[in-house]
């Protein structure tokens, strides 16, 4: 069993800027919604894939309790208004056309798809399907993500090729180095590769030595960074805390209800409203052919 858990909001900002035709309905853009929604009926059509149990969460709104800890954390600012007017929409229509949908407002849709992997990954391989490298830090037996834009699938062992280091050691990699996608600062002065030498000897802040020298091979530049890390250890825990994400959020569905089983009756109406017919009846032809629940 594969179960696929979908980042909603990156496939919405995907579909908005695709080169998909503008697609209008009522007046209103709604090219992103009707995109996302066409590209999970792919999924599902993706004899490849064994897609059999599939879910969706978006970030509704952008901003988490992540923005209560640092003002600086990525927010809605700057998001297309045509855009924004999309998110509730969207998973109306995914809704409609069978989907479980998580819509995060406490939290993230990371959060979603990280507690997803921690709660199934014992019956089933969970696919995560999202290129955004913070979920790396999930990867590990029956976890693999998937970046459908370069049709990659990243396992624990590729991410350690990658990034040298484990899978768990990503949030202290972040802590150090910073995130600018999340607005995430970091610590001066630790780039990657520094952070990478460090984690790896070290997996984790708590582990890394604050008042002996590191050995990395520049005692100048170690002894500055060691003191760097020792003087900003509180912002340090506070950037790997954001870049941490969250695996107990509580989703109401069992594994069970993930199992797609066809549109719902709603689906009809909608999709006419939204100029969108193929959706429905692509979604009932591939329920009539025997779906995946």
């Amino acid at each position: 069993m594969r179960v696929h858990v979908v980042d909603g909001t990156f496939e919405l900002y995907r579909a908005h800027y695709s080169k998909r035709p503008s697609h209008q309905a009522g007046g209103r853009d709604v090219k992103a919604t009707v995109g996302v929604c066409a590209s999970m009926l792919a999924l599902l059509d993706e004899s490849a894939e064994a897609c059999t149990h599939l879910a969706i969460a978006f970030d509704n709104p952008i901003r988490s309790f992540r923005n209560d800890l640092w003002h600086g954390y990525k927010s809605d600012e700057g998001v297309p208004p045509e855009l924004r007017e999309q998110f509730d929409l969207v998973e109306e229509l995914a809704r409609a056309l069978g989907l479980v949908v998580w819509s995060m407002r406490e939290w993230e849709a990371d959060d979603a798809l990280a507690t997803a992997a921690a709660r199934w990954s014992g019956v089933a391989e969970v696919r995560m399907m999202t290129p955004d490298k913070d979920l790396g830090q999930c990867l590990g037996p029956g976890v693999v993500q998937v970046d459908r834009i370069r049709r990659k699938v990243t396992d624990e062992a590729g991410f350690r090729q990658r990034w040298g280091i484990a899978p768990a050691s990503l949030p202290d990699w972040l802590g150090l180095v910073g995130d600018e996608a999340d607005g995430i600062p970091g610590l001066p002065g630790f780039g990657a590769k520094t952070a990478t030498a460090v984690l790896a000897r070290w997996p984790h802040l708590e582990d890394v030595p604050r008042t002996t020298p590191w050995g990395l091979g520049r005692a100048g530049t170690d002894d500055r960074l060691r003191a760097t890390l020792d003087q900003q250890w509180d912002e340090a825990q506070l950037w790997r805390k954001l870049a941490t994400v969250v695996r107990d959020v509580p989703l109401p569905e069992e594994l069970a209800a993930l199992a797609w089983r066809g549109p719902r009756p709603e689906a009809s109406q909608l999709c006419a409203r939204l100029g969108a017919r193929d959706l429905e009846e692509r979604a009932r032809r591939r329920a009539e052919a025997g779906g995946v629940g």
